[in-house]
C-alpha cells in the first residue's frame, strides 16, 4: 500500500507539472482574477498535511488567513516537496508555502517573503543514544530529499551513510523500523511525531537553526510585499499566536 501511495503522489506531481502553465502574475493581475494559487506538499505534519481529503496544518491555515487579509480567494496545489520550487520558477503557481528554510542557494532561484516561523533541524533517535552532532559519527542517518536537513547532514564529518527519502514520513519510518540510527527533521515535526509515539523516539540536539518563509518567483516584489504586509497584520491581530499554539503549543515566530 505504501508503494502505491508513493506512486500516486509521484504521478500527481507529474500531472501537476504537465498541466497547462499558469503564468507568473503580479499582485495587480492576481487581484484582477480575485484568486491566488498556492502550493504546498501536504505530507509534513503539523505544518501541511491531509486530514482525510482536506488539506490542513499550521502553514495551510496561516496562508489562508493571510490571503483573507489580502482580500483574495485561494486555490491549493499539493505535490512532492522537490517539485514545488521548480514549479514556481516555471510559473505554475503564485506562491509556495511548505516549510522552506531560507538559504543562500535557494535565494538565487526564488524570492522569499518575510519568515513565518523559526525552527531548525534536530537529531532524533529511538533510544536517545544518538543525541549530539558528535554522536552521528559512524551512524546511518535519514533525511528528506531536497531539504536543508539532508544538506546539513551531508556536511557532518564521520557519518557512515546518509539515506535520503522522498517524504519526511518515509525518513521517520526508516528510524522507527530500525533501518537507520537517526533521523534529522524539523523540531516541531519531530515533537509531533513523538507525541504520537512517545516510547519510540527521543529528541536530541539541534543540528542547525533556520528561518522559514514562503516563496514567490524571483522578481515578483509586488506579490511578496503584499504578502509580507498581510502576514504582519495576521501576526499583530492574534491570529498567528492562536494558530501557532493550536499546532505547536507555543508561539514560533522569529524573535
Amino acid at each position: 500500500m505504501k508503494r502505491l501511495k508513493h506512486l500516486a503522489i509521484a504521478l500527481a506531481a507529474v500531472f501537476a507539472c504537465s498541466a497547462p502553465q499558469v503564468m507568473a502574475r503580479t499582485l495587480d493581475e492576481i487581484k484582477a482574477d480575485g484568486k491566488i494559487i498556492l502550493a504546498t506538499e501536504g505530507l509534513y505534519p503539523p505544518f501541511n498535511y491531509m486530514q482525510g481529503s482536506k488539506l490542513t496544518g499550521f502553514e495551510v491555515e496561516l496562508a489562508e488567513a493571510v490571503v483573507k487579509k489580502m482580500g483574495l480567494k485561494f486555490e491549493w496545489k499539493s505535490l512532492s516537496f522537490d517539485a514545488l520550487l521548480a514549479g514556481l520558477r516555471q510559473d505554475r503557481w503564485d506562491l509556495v508555502i511548505a516549510s522552506f528554510g531560507i538559504t543562500e542557494e535557494r535565494s538565487k532561484a526564488v524570492l522569499f517573503t518575510a519568515p513565518h516561523y523559526c525552527s531548525g533541524g534536530v537529531i532524533v533517535s529511538r533510544d536517545g543514544s544518538v543525541k549530539t552532532v558528535g554522536d552521528l559519527s559512524g551512524k546511518v542517518v535519514a533525511a528528506q530529499t531536497g531539504t536543508t536537513y539532508f544538506e546539513n547532514v551531508k556536511k557532518v564529518p564521520g557519518i557512515k551513510e546518509v539515506k535520503n527519502y522522498p517524504a519526511d514520513t518515509d525518513a521517520r519510518a526508516a528510524l522507527t523500523s530500525g533501518r537507520v540510527d537517526a533521523w534529522v527533521s524539523d523540531r516541531f515535526v519531530a515533537k509531533t511525531a513523538m507525541e504520537a509515539n512517545p516510547a519510540g523516539m527521543k529528541l536530541g540536539d539541534f543540528l542547525f537553526v533556520e528561518r522559514v518563509a514562503s516563496a514567490v518567483k524571483k522578481g515578483n516584489t509586488s506579490l511578496a510585499g503584499a504578502w509580507d504586509k498581510a502576514l504582519a497584520e495576521v501576526m499583530a491581530d492574534g491570529t498567528y499566536k492562536a494558530l501557532s499554539e493550536k499546532y505547536m503549543k507555543e508561539d514560533v515566530r522569529c524573535k
